[in-house]
């Protein structure tokens, strides 16, 4: 038998690798490529995603609302693109913020901008309801993508949304996230930040919330449309449950201060309507700071502007104005079919503050402002301005011009001017007591060419009037167009002893910061003599007692206003005034054409300021024109011009400037006087 003999096979050894420099070169070398390669991934992904800086979030100054106030600091007109009033963490209460932490994001404190947690969960729940509804987002989420992003719901952009928040979380602290999050957030009704939205919903500042109302507005950053009371209260009532039973699980509240909240009633602000009376004052307001800071400064620019306006003199306005339309229409016969616009401005005398401001009947069927952009012919109510500059230049009341025919040059050659006076007869020797009282059209064209129609033009610019003047004798008859305001603020300087205030319409304005980018101080500028301005005014309250006015008259205590009607009576005017009160109305159609025959402003305009006055002035002492010194009192035969003692009643007597009365006195009868000898 043979035998094999077996060959034993070695058991299997493991290799050994050995290092030299060669595989380290090649290990160093993969290990660069590799993080070159994720480097340059992730830069590639970077630009790929076009993630935004975040440097816009470290200087936050987000579009703000402009808020405009009335003379009591009442806010009258929100202006914007976004209606948001920004306030710090400081000036809201402590439970606002945490109540939106609770209903938002409770880890808001603990995480870094990103709550993975959150994140996972949302994900699995849109991969089983085959969704994008739940996000799972922080409150920084929210702040990048409402300041940074789009709000498409894809994954891309919540992978930038999820790399913008940590970033932010790295740069800003909470609290700074907070201040944006709280200012910025939608809480719907065109509300932006939890100040505006407090206006809107409760008519508060946030610092003036409730419980129960800061739970309201915690719950609407999910669907502001949904949860909004006005238009779903059952909704917002079960969400605003959900915020108070989060807040009492995170500690910020007790279940029982929970349940209080609940239970109370809640008072809903007044849907806004920008007080419809005021809307031409408004919108002059509006137009001047847009011409002088810009649209984006008005619109976004978050500016408080103090105006002067007074809601209780507006709403009057525009009552009187209303009121004085339907008595025309009565008068005319033609009811409502066709009706005339109405203006009125009301300024103070002393300061030129425009308390009121009416240009029209509708302004919703017309922003045409009557009362500032439309210029027509104030016929005799320019007439005061005429006899200011004759007394200033020596003539007095007593003063006689004859009243006759006129057949003057025309403006062509070979056609001729023949003025006639309202009556359409002439008068022969007139005083100019008479002659302004009573309107004579003839003895003002006189008094015009013996004084100058450049004086005239001088005293007007003087008194604040900028629209073009005729310089030819039309001019005394009010045939060149101006607006309701210059001509109201004109007479200011005769309210005023002489000293003419221009139109205010702003107090202040402030910026968002509370720093005061214009303070505008009430100046009165010496335009007239004192004691011409004087002897204006003590005539045009005859004008109400016995002229043209007398359809004004009424007031407790003193006034003084002048009538006006344009050719045709197109245009029929009242301004008048008490020693604190301008006012002017004006009443015409926009296409011009006759009131009718019958409608001067003594019957069109005169009753719709009385109705105005009375109405603001009640409860107001009644008041006196100041008498200046240099005026003495004569009486005098109003009729003649010539001294009379046998006149006792003293409201008879004309005032004239104390001096050499007699020589003043004097001449009457003369057709021309030049007679100031002091």
């Amino acid at each position: 038998m043979s035998s094999r003999r077996s060959q034993l096979t070695p058991a299997s050894q493991p290799r050994i690798w050995y290092w030299n420099h060669f595989h380290l070169g090649i290990a160093l070398l993969t290990t660069a490529l590799l993080l070159t390669c994720f480097i340059a991934g992730l830069l590639i992904l970077f630009v790929t995603l076009n993630i935004p800086g975040i440097d816009s979030l470290t200087s936050y100054q987000p579009k703000q609302t402009t808020l405009i106030k009335d003379r009591y600091g009442r806010i009258v007109d929100r202006v914007y693109t976004e209606n948001r009033v920004v306030v710090p963490l400081s000036a809201m209460p402590d439970l606002l913020p945490k109540a939106f932490i609770a209903a938002e994001d409770a880890r808001f404190l603990e995480h870094s901008g990103v709550d993975t947690w959150s994140i996972i969960r949302a994900l699995i729940n849109n991969l089983r309801t085959g969704g994008k509804s739940q996000g799972g987002s922080t409150i920084t989420q929210q702040v990048a993508r409402a300041l940074l992003l789009s709000r498409e719901k894809t994954y891309i952009r919540k992978l930038k949304e999820a790399i913008l928040a940590y970033r932010i979380d790295q740069v800003l602290t909470k609290n700074e996230v907070l201040h944006i999050y709280l200012n910025q957030i939608y809480l719907g009704d065109q509300s932006y930040g939890v100040e505006a939205a407090a206006a809107t919903y409760f008519a508060k500042k946030s610092a003036e919330l409730n419980l129960a109302e800061i739970a309201i507005l915690a719950g609407l950053p999910q669907a502001p449309s949904r949860y909004s009371p006005f238009n779903n209260y059952a909704a917002a009532k079960k969400r605003q449950g959900y915020v108070l039973n989060r807040m009492a699980a995170e500690g910020f509240i007790t279940s029982s201060a929970a349940s209080k909240a609940f239970e109370q009633p809640l008072i809903w602000a007044p849907r806004q309507d920008n007080h419809p009376d005021a809307l031409y004052f408004l919108q002059f307001v509006r137009n001047d700071i847009t011409k002088r800071y810009g649209r984006d400064i008005l619109y976004e620019g978050g500016l408080t502007i103090e105006t002067t306006l007074d809601l209780s003199f507006q709403k009057q306005a525009a009552q009187s104005i209303e009121k004085g339309v339907a008595a025309w229409a009565l008068r005319s016969g033609q009811g409502r079919r066709t009706t005339p616009q109405g203006a009125l401005v009301a300024m103070e005398s002393r300061t030129g503050k425009v308390r009121a401001l009416t240009g029209g009947i509708n302004f919703d069927k017309s922003q045409f402002d009557r009362a500032t952009q439309a210029k027509r012919q104030p016929g005799s109510a320019f007439k005061p301005i005429v006899y200011a500059q004759a007394f200033s230049s020596g003539f007095n009341p007593a003063s006689v011009i004859i009243d006759e025919p006129l057949h003057l040059p025309g403006h062509q050659s070979g056609v001729f001017w023949q003025p006639k006076n309202f009556s359409g007869k002439s008068y022969g020797p007139t005083t100019l007591c008479t002659a302004l009282i009573k309107s004579r059209n003839i003895v003002t064209i006189k008094l015009l060419q013996q004084i100058g129609i450049q004086n005239v033009i001088f005293l007007a610019r003087k008194m604040g009037i900028k629209s073009s003047l005729h310089p030819n004798l039309s001019l005394s008859l009010g045939a060149s167009e101006l607006s309701l305001l210059e001509l109201t603020a004109a007479y200011t300087a005769f309210a005023n002893q002489g000293k003419y205030c221009r139109p205010i319409f702003i107090d202040r304005i402030l910026d968002p910061y509370g720093r005061i980018l214009e303070n505008n101080i009430p100046r009165q500028n010496t335009t007239l003599d004192e004691r011409a301005a004087y002897q204006v005014t003590h005539l045009l309250q005859d004008v109400i007692a016995e002229g043209t006015g007398k359809n004004a008259w009424g007031l407790p205590g003193e006034s003084a206003g002048k009538t006006g009607t344009a050719d045709q009576n197109a245009d029929a005017w009242f301004i008048g005034y008490t020693p604190s009160l301008v006012t002017g109305v004006w009443m015409g159609f926009d296409l011009k054409r006759s009131l009718g025959k019958r409608e001067t402003g003594g019957l069109a305009c005169a009753p719709i300021w009385l109705d105005f006055m009375k109405k603001t002035m009640t409860g107001m002492k009644p008041e006196r024109f100041q008498i200046p010194e240099g005026i003495t009192f004569l009486p005098t035969d109003r009729n003649t011009g010539a001294y009379d003692p046998a006149i006792r009643n003293k409201a008879r007597w004309l005032p004239f400037w104390t001096g050499n009365v007699e020589t003043q006195l004097s001449n009457k009868g003369s057709d021309h006087f030049a007679l100031k000898t002091n």
